[in-house]
Order: C-alpha cells, then sequence, then structure tokens
C-alpha cells in the first residue's frame, strides 16, 4: 500500500471515528475496468472520436434479474438526428410518470394498483400518462389492464435517472 493509499485509510478511519462521512477512497487502476474495456475495443476499431458504453446488471424488488449493454460510437451519436429523442424524453419528464414507472418496476402492474396511489391523480390522468410511457415505449401492456418495463428498456432507464441526478 503506497503512502496516498495509506493516508487515505487513515482519513477514513478518523471521520469514522469522529463520525463524519468518510473520504471516498482514491480510484486504483480495477475501478474503471468497463471504461478500460471500451477504450480497447474503441482502439480496435479505429474509433479515434471515441465513443461511450452503458451497461448493467439488475434485480428488481420483484426478483426480475437484468443484464444489459449497450456501446456507441461518438460519430454516430453526433451525427444522428437528436429531436427524434424528444419524445421519449419527454414522456419521462413528468413527476407522475416516473413515479409510475419506479411504480411499475416495484411490482404494481396493474392500472388498478397505480390508480390507489396517493396523489397521483385521477384515473382518466391515470390513463394519459400510462399512454404516454408506452407510447415512448417505457411501458408496454401485457394484457387486461397490465404494464410493464420491457426488458431492453429496464436498465436504460435506471442509466438516464443515474445521468439526471443533481
Amino acid at each position: 500500500m503506497d503512502l496516498e493509499q495509506r493516508v487515505a485509510a487513515l482519513e477514513r478511519r478518523l471521520a469514522a471515528l469522529e463520525g463524519a462521512a468518510p473520504a471516498p477512497a482514491p480510484p486504483t487502476a480495477g475501478d474503471f475496468w468497463a471504461l478500460e474495456g471500451l477504450k480497447r475495443e474503441l482502439a480496435e476499431a479505429a474509433a479515434d472520436d471515441g465513443g461511450v458504453l452503458y451497461t448493467g446488471a439488475v434485480r428488481l424488488p420483484t426478483g426480475e434479474r437484468y443484464e444489459w449493454q449497450f456501446g456507441a460510437l461518438t460519430e454516430d451519436l453526433l451525427g444522428r438526428d437528436w429531436p427524434e429523442n424528444a419524445e421519449s424524453l419527454a414522456a419521462l419528464g413528468h413527476p407522475v410518470r416516473l413515479r409510475l414507472l419506479r411504480e411499475v418496476l416495484g411490482g404494481r402492474r396493474t392500472a388498478a394498483e397505480l390508480a390507489e396511489l396517493e396523489e397521483i391523480g385521477t384515473t382518466g390522468q391515470i390513463y394519459h400518462h400510462l399512454r404516454q410511457l408506452t407510447g415512448a415505449g417505457w411501458l408496454r401492456t401485457t394484457g387486461r389492464g397490465r404494464y410493464e418495463v420491457p426488458a431492453a428498456r429496464a436498465v436504460p432507464l435506471l442509466v438516464v435517472l443515474t445521468a439526471a441526478r443533481p
């Protein structure tokens, strides 16, 4: 352990003793394994402008598990027509719709269960929000008023929420 790591460890221990939040440990070479793998892939593809990768392995409160990853080249992303994404992003831009998504991921799957939630609106308003989310692909119907977040959207939804954090 080098001096910098030892000092960081001592600061964390001292902070714990004082009841303060510990200082974050400095990153080590292994902390950026996904980034290093992406950089290797980009070098092999001769993608000089770089790219992005997002990935996740999640288990929802319902027990469902999703493993997902997506990568894109910077050149492709910058060359796309960004307004095409407006509807999908706009669907996430309402607090009630975000709450509905969270509840569906948490196991409330029917419109009736969602209508029981407090401060969510009238049944008509709930159906309006569910139609917005379904139209944008964040939800899909599975029959008889049941909804689910499509498997290919679960990790991207969590990525968007992570990116939107202050």
